[in-house]
């Protein structure tokens, strides 16, 4: 039966299913026994307690016998049937060297009678028994040590039954799997305590898990054994594979407890040049005859590029083929090419002593585009030609002409030449039969003028030479122009490239645009109706240098006028200012009560476009509309308030390409929805300085309808910090503070009030430039009271934990309460992205405040910042500093770095509730609820498994004791230390004392 599949799809198909085959049977875990008692067919001798005397019955002891499994093989088995529960009878097996395993396991068969169904029920029969371990270096057990007790015996756990043994009831045993560890010794013995249980120990198993040998990412792991929660394991590449990149690392996978490979691969392994990945990523096989492949990577083997070849597998480059050749600037990737065939159709235009050719271009070009022309000229005696020399001049040159035409110029009259021109490209000179060319003879005309010679200077500027010689005398033809060659001689020479020309009809001319202090070389020679002469032999001549100051006494003059005139007009300038300064001093209307003024006539001030009559008119005067075809969209990169927020590219004609932020309107808008929207571009078009976010534009011609701004591209500070927890020092912490109150300073003598100032509103760009943006929120600040302020409509949203009182509670808003918010940016930028308050609710952050309860330093905050954020908190509006007072105060501390060194310690004052919530102390119980208040909850495992069970053991814990626990990140770090201390502070200071 045919189904229609081609051959090629059914062999692809198959290597899929193998290859994920392979894969699954690789990942199964491996197990090595250490003690199985089914396999064992002597007697186990295992040691009990206590022992029975010589007349002593074994009725009631552990007792060895045995018995038959359930597949009817004979075994080795252990059974107790207390008759006295108050007894405590111990069995111990011989030690079992752990093989360089952590954790070990340990699987149990038995069976145990119901207590209902024994003769001598009592109260202290028991359906459990206890298993238990000990560690030692050597076989150093007796039948009295260790004690038979729990110390130094550890105890694994209770084991209980979930089947029991009842008279007539069906007979099954049970089985239990439990955990050991983590073992340290080179062995450890297993013990069993029954108190009052009536059991049979029918067979105990003992085993380690590991993860089996693994290929995967090319790269080959070994089989490995975890020694911890979970195992590091490094590899090697696969055959035909090497790392690759400048900080490639050996390929790491990590092998859990349960001997299960976790994750995928850490791998930098690639296939090397020549091989490509195959079987989904398990070997590199060689490339086919007729494909290639350049480089190390991820790529498949390419077929051979155009004339080139390889008849061998494994290939990393073809070859060219006979005839075809690659440049050296060529890669290995590219065609081979040929030469171009010759140029064909040399047509010359003959004028009397100068030639013009012309050609055209090859038929074959040798598939290359880099194809240029050059021209030979040799002069012709009745046996040799010989090369023509330098009295023979090109234009526009001899080599590398792109062109098809040449003229050549300073022929002599009547005098046969040949003229070759070459076709050449990138491999003409690594061809055999080297560069093609195509000749022509031809013969100049009749006899020309005589050499034009003693040319004179007559003046010279530090631009010009004004030059002239004598008229020649028995010429046989009028003399119709003169033509003048100059060329600027440097110091290795005269190059042709700076030779001009330049025509008379008279025997003087002035050549003028030269440089100053230059020595011209200046030939000339004659035309008449058969032609031009020779150029006449070289004369020089030089431009002079600049003109002394000292040495034109006009100059001088002028220069101190002018310098005279400055000086009064800045005297006069600074008189006015000083006049002015004094008048505001006097004029209380013109200073506020702090003594800072308000802007002049002449500054610019932020014009609410709200107050327009059309908002229309407010986006056409503040932003700029932008062509939709300057912007690439290219990727969203989130989603705002009325659309998507996207990146793309900004190309506007004459101006470099760069990347910009687009926000976009999402369709079915409503008129008031675009009005809203575009009310934040004629917000935007208002500002600009370093640290507020720029508008380029915006687009309202088409649809979507968008906001143009710059790119940031480390996004939201907020986030940002978060993601760098602890990489940034102090000073680069206040660097990123001062640019924000630099920004908001601007604001604020704009007349500007923010409204919504916190850290998830600031964004950073590569160089951690900070800028304020989102003005969604804040309004314009009215002047036409002594209490400026903005009053929000009802029930607008405020965001409770970055908003002063006063405007929480009344709906004023103000620079003011701009400046509380500030000091709450502060808090987040020094905590890197901590959420201010913590979990507490909206209404608890409102009832802390109204206490005067205020948020702590952050971990190693210098002291000089927390009481900076302690001002911005103040209670009463007017006693808060104004950001010109806050940029000042941060570029004091800019300026002494050793400030930043003293710290806010917590300990330093007494505790208050804030600072309970911070560390998590005030409603955690247990170590996993404080890892999870301090969102640390990663490491509750590793805690637990190091004997961290209770909150009181915690405050013992430092550095050393964090990286045994495998909290290595310094952010980790500093803000687990940073809890325990405040754990220390609350168990030295009993009583909660306001902050």
């Amino acid at each position: 039966m045919s189904w229609g599949i081609s051959p090629s799809v059914m062999r692809l198909v198959w290597r899929s299913v193998t290859a994920l085959w392979i894969l699954l049977l690789s990942t199964q875990a491996d197990e090595e026994v250490l003690m199985n008692t089914k396999t064992e067919t002597s007697d186990l001798k295992w040691t009990t307690y206590p022992r029975p005397s010589g007349s002593e019955e074994a009725s009631g002891l552990w007792e060895e016998v045995s018995g038959l499994d359930e597949e009817n093989n004979s075994v080795r088995t252990y059974q107790i049937c207390q008759s006295d529960g108050l007894a405590s009878h111990w069995l111990r097996s011989k030690l079992i060297a752990r093989r360089g395993a952590s954790q070990v396991y340990v699987e149990l068969r038995f069976t145990m009678i119901e207590c209902s169904s024994r003769s001598t029920h009592h109260r202290s029969c028991k359906e459990t028994f206890n298993l238990y371990y000990y560690q030692s270096d050597t076989d150093d057990a007796t039948p009295t040590h260790p004690a038979w007790m729990e110390n130094p015996y550890i105890k694994v756990d209770t084991v209980a039954a979930d089947y029991l043994l009842r008279k007539g009831g069906e007979k099954k045993f049970n089985v239990k799997t439990l955990r050991l560890g983590p073992l340290t010794k080179r062995g450890f013995y297993l013990a069993f305590q029954a108190q009052g249980a009536c059991m049979a120990l029918l067979s105990v198993r003992v085993f380690f898990k590991k993860c089996p040998s693994l290929t995967r990412s090319l790269s080959v792991f070994p089989e490995t054994i975890p020694r911890s929660l979970v195992q590091e394991a490094v590899g090697e590449c696969v055959r035909n594979a090497a790392l690759h990149g400048p900080k490639a690392r050996p390929p790491k996978m990590f092998c859990a407890e349960d001997g299960q490979w976790v994750d995928q691969p850490s791998s930098s392994c690639t296939c090397s040049p020549g091989y490509e990945a195959g079987s989904g990523e398990l070997e590199c096989r060689a490339c086919p005859a007729g494909h290639f492949k350049l480089s190390p990577g991820a790529g498949p083997c390419s077929p051979c590029p155009e004339s080139s070849h390889t008849g061998e597998m494994g290939a990393a480059a073809c070859v060219c083929r006979p005839g075809y050749h690659r440049a050296s600037t060529d890669t290995l990737d590219m065609p081979c090419t040929r030469p171009p065939s010759p140029p064909h159709s040399l047509f010359p235009q003959i004028n009397d002593t100068s030639v013009t050719l012309e050609w055209s271009e090859p038929v074959d070009s040798g598939g290359r585009s880099d194809l240029s022309y050059s021209v030979e000229c040799r002069v012709c005696a009745t046996t040799s030609c010989l090369p023509c020399g330098d009295s023979v001049s090109y234009r526009p040159t001899q080599r590398g002409l792109t062109g098809r035409s040449v003229s050549v110029w300073g022929l002599r009259p009547h005098t046969t030449y040949t003229f070759t021109v070459t076709a050449v490209n990138g491999v003409s000179l690594l061809s055999v039969q080297g560069p093609a060319s195509e000749s022509i003879n031809i013969t100049t005309g009749q006899h020309v003028p005589v050499l034009v010679s003693g040319i004179r200077q007559s003046t010279a500027t530090e631009s010009s030479l004004t030059l002239h010689w004598p008229i020649p005398t028995h010429t046989h033809y009028n003399i119709l122009q003169y033509q003048l060659r100059y060329c600027e001689k440097q110091e290795r020479g005269v190059e042709e490239h700076s030779c001009r020309y330049k025509e008379s009809v008279s025997n003087h001319v002035v050549l003028s645009d030269l440089r100053r202090a230059t020595q011209y070389e200046v030939q000339v020679r004659a035309r008449t109706q058969s032609g031009y002469s020779i150029f006449s032999q070289a004369k020089s001549f030089r431009t002079l240098p600049d003109e002394d100051v000292s040495s034109s006494p006009l100059l001088v003059t002028g220069i101190l006028i002018a310098v005279g005139m400055i000086l009064l007009i800045a005297v006069v300038c600074l008189a006015i200012y000083c006049i002015r300064k004094q008048n505001r001093l006097k004029d209380p209307e013109l200073s506020d009560k702090n003594g800072q003024y308000l802007m002049g006539q002449g500054v610019k001030v932020y014009i609410d476009p709200f107050t327009y009559e059309d908002p229309n008119e407010a986006v056409r005067e503040f932003a700029k509309e932008i062509d939709v075809s300057c912007v690439k969209i290219e990727e969203v990169i989130g989603a705002g308030e009325f659309g998507e927020v996207c990146r793309g590219r900004l190309r506007v004609p004459g101006k470099k390409e760069n990347y910009v932020a687009i926000k976009t309107l999402k369709g079915g808008y409503t008129d008031k929805q675009r009005r809203d929207f575009l009310s934040e571009a004629s917000i935007m078009g208002q500002f600009h300085h370093p640290n507020i976010i720029h508008l380029e534009g915006i687009i309202t011609a088409s649809c979507p309808v968008m906001i143009i701004t710059e790119f940031m591209e480390n996004g939201a500070l907020d986030s940002f910090l978060r993601l760098n927890d602890g990489q940034f020092t102090p000073i680069q912490l206040v660097g990123m503070l001062r640019g924000i109150a630099s920004g908001m300073k601007y604001l604020s003598e704009m007349s500007y009030v923010h409204r919504d100032l916190a850290a998830r509103n600031i964004l950073v760009n590569s160089n951690l430039v900070c800028k304020v943006s989102d003005f969604g929120l804040s309004r314009f600040l009215q002047e036409n009271s002594s209490d400026p302020t903005y009053t929000s409509s009802l029930g607008g949203k405020i965001p409770i934990r970055w908003t002063a009182p006063e405007a929480i509670a009344f709906r004023k808003f103000t620079s003011a309460s701009d400046v509380w918010s500030y000091g709450i940016v502060m808090w987040e930028v020094m905590s890197f992205g901590e959420r201010p308050y913590w979990d507490m609710s909206n209404q608890d952050v409102i009832n802390a405040i109204e206490q005067d309860y205020r948020l702590p330093p952050p971990p190693e905050c210098p002291s000089h910042l927390h009481q900076l954020m302690l001002d911005c908190w103040q209670k009463e509006r007017t006693a808060r500093p104004r950001f010109a007072n806050i940029v000042s105060a941060l570029d004091k501390l800019i300026r002494n770095p050793a400030s930043l060194k003293i710290t806010a310690h917590d300990g330093a004052g007494p505790s208050h509730p804030l600072l309970d919530q911070r560390s998590g102390l005030s409603s955690c119980s247990s170590v996993a609820e404080w890892l999870r208040a301090i969102k640390m909850e990663r490491y509750e495992e590793s805690f637990i498994q190091a004997g961290y069970t209770s909150i009181q053991l915690l405050t013992h814990i430092n550095a050393e004791d964090l990286l045994r626990l495998g909290v290595t990140l310094a952010g980790h770090q500093k803000k687990i230390l940073s809890s325990i201390q405040a754990l220390r502070i609350q168990n030295k200071s009993p009583n909660n004392i306001l902050y």
